[in-house]
């Protein structure tokens, strides 16, 4: 008799993101930064000195320390992971009883409602206004409504750009028993985290990430923050050497560089209000009907009739930007100088050699 997968995995199709090679890419959110030269000179001489036979650090203790001296953390309240995403599923699988609640406020990172559904729980999705700003007292009543186990959402929302004040957020985690998880990844490009504040509350998982201001998306690192009681149940749980040897080297050496990262996570922040102000611009010109929200985040997320097609020709002249099927809607993360104005010269080619001859 043969084999037949389980329900739940049958139809599942792997993630694929955009593919192949393009001369621009602002689809992932990534920092436009290169490594400097300095720091590659640090990695190259840590590569030189690793004991690639020995198993990483399971406790990752100069990583934590080194990340917990940038934030202002104390060292016992951090759980390094491999990735945002590792620790999404031991959350999701670890954390919870099978069939637990989780609510998720859409549109959100669709992973969480992924790795939830993955372990089995009862997805409730809270769905948000047309503003895309969460309601924070609905949030509140339907966790308390249905019993909520887990409350996950990430602040500011990829991919909407859109952030909750740290006022509301912790009335958010004052006003249920759910544990919150707090993604706070793009929290650099904004004022409101929690952070600093998590390890006070017993309800409360912050997360945050390398791959975003920081600029190492290629070495897959992330990190949890709680009170000491979530955080050792977090370390027990996770594999014993989750952050491989090298991943942990130059997390340490980045996370040293305090100046550089926050002086590049403004110019990130200035070339992204750039980038909105200068799509404002061309719907004014254009008279174009589109929504362009004003983001708290490195991205700017635009609803238009028309998002298909932009995505595609752009795609067609070497420029990758974020498609959402569901939401007739392109994510654009901030580039460079030279990449946000040819982005735009394409954008406005496409609207005057397409849109406006077919709409006008």
């Amino acid at each position: 008799m043969p084999y037949t997968l389980c329900k739940k995995v049958r139809d599942l199709e792997p993630y694929e993101p955009i593919s192949g090679t393009y001369r621009i890419r602002l689809d992932a959110n990534e920092s436009f930064y290169p490594m400097p030269d300095e720091i590659k000179s640090e990695i190259k001489t840590i590569i030189d000195t690793m004991d690639f036979n020995r198993y990483p650090d399971a406790t990752a203790k100069k990583l934590i320390a080194s990340f917990s001296e940038f934030y202002g953390l104390d060292p016992d309240t951090v759980t390094a992971t491999n990735g945002s995403d590792e620790m999404l599923y031991i959350l999701a699988s670890a954390m919870l009883q099978r069939s637990s609640k989780v609510l998720v406020i859409e549109p959100d990172f669709s992973m969480y409602q992924f790795y939830s559904a993955l372990s089995e729980n009862e997805v409730i999705a809270v769905q948000k206004p047309d503003t895309l700003k969460i309601d924070v007292d609905e949030v509140i009543k339907t966790a308390n409504d249905n019993n909520v186990d887990m409350i996950i959402f990430s602040n500011p929302c990829n991919p909407t750009g859109q952030g909750v004040t740290a006022d509301d957020a912790r009335r958010l985690v004052k006003s249920v028993s759910a544990l919150i998880v707090l993604d706070e990844a793009y929290m650099d490009f904004w004022d409101q985290p929690l952070l600093q504040e998590a390890a006070q509350y017993d309800n409360l998982i912050v997360l945050k990430t390398a791959s975003k201001a920081v600029g190492a998306a290629a070495v897959r690192l992330g990190f949890a923050v709680a009170n000491k009681t979530l955080t050792k149940a977090l370390r027990a749980v996770k594999s014993p050497y989750n952050v491989n040897t090298l991943t942990q080297e130059i997390g340490t050496c980045l996370y040293s560089h305090k100046e550089l990262l926050q002086s590049r996570c403004e110019e990130i922040i200035k070339n992204t209000q750039n980038l909105y102000a200068e799509l404002l611009k061309l719907k004014k010109q254009y008279e174009l009907p589109v929504r362009i929200f004003e983001p708290c985040a490195n991205f700017v997320f635009v609803k238009a009739d028309f998002a298909k097609e932009l995505f595609t020709y752009l795609l067609d002249n070497g420029i990758a930007i974020r498609f959402f099927s569901n939401a007739s809607a392109v994510r654009i993360t901030g580039g460079s100088d030279s990449e946000n104005t040819e982005v735009l010269q394409y954008i406005e080619r496409y609207l005057l050699e397409n849109y406006l001859k077919q709409n006008r």
